[in-house]
């Protein structure tokens, strides 16, 4: 899958695709992401994981499964078309954290059985098909990952973007963030 060309090509893709209903919760994609965005720009993340968190699932946008493919036991991988699709325009601050988000929710049902029980009923049908929770290997390996932390703080941030209305900053307010950073 080729890269998109430039920032606008990024927005309008949001912009077009981003009303759709988000895979069995009660948001859109496009407000999901602008949520999980806000959700860390409050806890002080960088530009790098505020951008991550924004772009993160792009890749549901594009694999044209609809928003029952986990229903019907299909793995979108939409972690990776994301990146894929991000790929050479944006540093790796930004591309593993998004990579690395689904690992990052199977290390979290692995290392915490609290936090697999408060899992989305869609969360946890998509949690089988990406492979489950990890296991003790998995775990150690997903840690000593370069950007294992960002995504985990990701992963927290997906998890809570699912506030119906919930008021946050527009789409526009970060154009310059996702300016600043492609090349």
């Amino acid at each position: 899958m080729p890269a998109l060309a430039n920032v606008d090509a990024v927005f309008a893709l949001l912009e077009a695709g981003g009303g759709a209903a988000y895979f069995g919760e009660p948001v859109t994609v496009l407000e999901h992401s602008l949520q999980s965005a806000w959700f860390v720009q409050r806890k002080g993340a960088p530009d790098t994981l505020i951008s991550a968190a924004l772009l993160h699932d792009l890749g549901h946008l594009l694999h044209g499964e609809g928003e029952d493919a986990a229903d019907r036991g299909l793995d979108t991988q939409h972690e990776k078309l994301a990146a894929a699709l991000l790929e050479g325009h944006l540093p790796v601050a930004v591309l593993d954290p998004i990579r690395l988000h689904v690992a990052a929710k199977r290390y979290l049902c692995h290392a915490n059985p609290r936090y697999l029980a408060a899992l989305s009923t869609a969360s946890v049908a998509s949690l089988a098909l990406q492979g489950g929770p990890m296991w003790d290997t998995e775990a150690e390996a997903f840690l000593a990952l370069p950007y294992a932390q960002d995504s985990l703080a990701l992963r927290h941030a997906d998890d809570a973007a699912k506030v119906p209305g919930l008021a946050v900053p527009e789409l526009a307010a970060y154009r310059p963030l996702i300016n600043a950073l492609w090349r």
